[in-house]
């Protein structure tokens, strides 16, 4: 059984690995050396050298798994948990359980944006969405243009955006219950 867990465990290293150098390049293809240290530098009009606390978030349209688009900026008025996971990431499905709670007992906004190009396939992603019993928006990033447009490179990343549609915290790694509470509520008391 552990060496199982081992072998699973090197695996996804090695898958977020590849993924992350993939995504290095394509950062570098975009950015041409240009970057300040402190904030976020436009590059080709639309893509920020990072994404970072008290930024206005980025918007996005992606295709939910049942194909209807969504907008992040449809949101704007409302507190949203926007989260970036993928099926084969040990943390994504340790949190996976937490946030789908979190949903059923606070009714909040969430979009959670599967990096679906590192996916086997959407299938996969399905089963993935029925195994955890998600009931909340999936959307299928299926060329990484929104993982691109927010630097994202551990996963899980969430990111809790507040109603006029700034960052007010970034998570990297999965979190619990009590701390999706915590921050969705503290989004609350920004907007004041």
């Amino acid at each position: 059984m552990k060496r199982i867990l081992f072998i699973l465990f090197a695996i996804s290293i090695v898958i977020g690995s590849v993924y992350n150098l993939m995504l290095a390049d394509k950062e570098a293809e975009h950015s041409k050396g240009l970057y300040n240290g402190e904030e976020s530098v436009e590059v080709s009009g639309t893509v920020p050298l990072s994404v970072n606390v008290g930024d206005k978030a980025p918007d996005f349209e992606l295709k939910t798994l049942d194909g209807k688009q969504v907008r992040l900026s449809d949101y704007r008025g409302e507190r949203v948990l926007l989260n970036f996971w993928s099926t084969w990431c040990p943390p994504c499905r340790q949190e996976m359980p937490d946030m789908q709670q979190f949903f059923q007992d606070k009714d909040p906004v969430i979009l959670a944006v599967n990096l679906t190009d590192t996916e086997v396939n959407q299938k996969t992603v399905r089963e993935f969405i029925e195994e955890f019993g998600v009931t909340f928006p999936v959307l299928l990033d299926e060329k990484a243009k929104v993982s691109q447009l927010y630097r994202i490179q551990p996963i899980p990343t969430t990111y809790f955006i507040d109603a006029e549609g700034k960052i007010r915290y970034k998570a990297f790694g999965a979190l619990t219950y009590e701390q999706m509470i915590q921050e969705y509520e503290k989004l609350s008391e920004t907007s004041k």
